[in-house]
């Protein structure tokens, strides 16, 4: 069963003047999605087992490729788009192609991929998401 608070930080992640962070905003800036401060991740997607801070564990994470697929589709719709758009203005050759899209493709795939995990990961946190189960239809 996934555990979403640590014994020890209850009572004051509980109290009701303190407000969570928002997910979104918490997630864009990689950092821990109850308290906001302590940050997410090790290294560029290397996930910490716990907040440095409130001491949240980590192991509910379950981002798998859906990171990758968000910023596939708004890296192709960027690029893809403006090829086109190049091409059928000005008919360049081939490299200029290649010189002006490789470095595109590559700002638009690395630069958003920590942000958005770090979003999925505070999503899911404030959401409370978890493994789908299957229920008998007489314990409903």
């Amino acid at each position: 069963m996934t555990t979403w608070t640590d014994k020890s930080q209850e009572t004051s992640m509980t109290d009701p003047s303190i407000t969570p962070p928002n997910p979104i905003l918490a997630g864009l800036a990689c950092r821990c999605p109850r308290c906001g401060k302590g940050r997410i991740f090790t290294g560029f997607l290397g996930l910490r087992p716990a907040c440095e801070v409130c001491g949240l564990d980590y192991s509910f994470v379950d981002a798998g490729d859906g990171p990758a697929v968000f910023v596939i589709l708004f890296a192709g719709f960027i690029v893809v788009g403006a090829a086109l758009v190049t091409e059928v203005l000005y008919q360049p050759p081939l490299w200029v192609h290649a010189v002006l899209w490789l470095p595109l493709i590559l700002i638009t795939t690395i630069a958003p991929l920590r942000p958005m995990k770090g979003v999925l990961i505070a999503l899911q946190y404030h959401h409370k998401a978890a493994e789908g189960r299957l229920v008998r239809r007489g314990d409903t």
